[in-house]
C-alpha cells in the first residue's frame, strides 16, 4: 500500500483514483411542504481524483447522469427528470470540476470548484472530511470521504414549484447536497 504521512495524516501518495460506485452514493436533501425532508441519489455517474504530490493541489472532476435521479417515487423522478427541473434530455450531465482545496484543519478541508447544471455554472465551496486510507481484501488502494454543500436550485434554473394554501411552496429553494465515497486507485 502506497501510503504517506502528510500533515499529522495518513494520505494515498500521488495518482489518479476512481468513484467506486459499489461503495459511494451521490445523494440530495430538499424540503417538501415546507415541514418535510425527500432525499434521493444520482445512480449514474463518474469521477476521477488526481491525488498530487501536495494534497492541496490535488483535483477533482465528476460527471453525474441526470436522468439517473431517484427519490424512489417513479412519477417524481420523472417530474424531476422534465423540463420543469433537470430537463435531463436537453441537459444529460450535471458536472463538478474543482479549482483548489482550502481551509485545511485536521482531517477536513473545503474544495471550491465550479458545479455545472442545465448548463448553468456556479462556484461552490464543498465541506470535505477525509475518512482515511487502506487496502480493501482484494489489494487495491483506496481512501474514503464525505463532502456536502448546499445550493440555491433557482439559480440553477431550477424554479418550478407551486404555492401551498397553507402558505409556502411545495418544493424548497435551499437542496442538500452529499456525497459518501470511497475511491480506487487507477495509476
Amino acid at each position: 500500500m502506497s501510503i504517506r504521512e502528510w500533515e499529522g495524516l495518513k494520505v494515498p501518495t500521488a495518482g489518479e483514483f476512481a468513484l467506486d460506485k459499489a461503495h459511494t452514493r451521490v445523494g440530495f436533501v430538499v424540503k417538501h411542504m415546507m415541514v418535510s425532508k425527500v432525499r434521493g441519489h444520482f445512480a449514474d455517474y463518474e469521477g476521477k481524483i488526481v491525488i498530487a504530490e501536495n494534497p492541496l493541489e490535488s483535483s477533482v472532476d465528476v460527471v453525474i447522469k441526470a436522468g439517473t435521479i431517484e427519490t424512489g417515487a417513479a412519477d417524481r423522478d420523472g417530474h424531476l427528470r422534465s423540463d420543469d427541473f433537470l430537463s435531463a434530455d436537453k441537459f444529460p450531465e450535471i458536472t463538478f470540476r474543482s479549482k483548489r482545496v482550502s481551509n485545511l484543519s485536521g482531517n477536513e478541508f473545503t474544495l471550491v470548484g465550479d458545479l455545472t447544471v442545465r448548463d448553468v455554472t456556479k462556484e461552490v465551496e464543498l465541506k470535505v472530511e477525509f475518512n482515511g486510507a487502506a487496502n480493501n481484501p482484494w489489494g487495491q488502494e483506496i481512501f474514503g470521504f464525505g463532502a456536502e454543500t448546499e445550493i440555491d436550485r433557482e439559480e440553477y434554473g431550477l424554479t418550478w414549484n407551486q404555492a401551498l394554501e397553507t402558505g409556502g411552496v411545495l418544493v424548497g429553494k435551499k437542496v442538500k447536497i452529499e456525497i459518501e465515497g470511497e475511491a480506487v486507485r487507477q495509476a
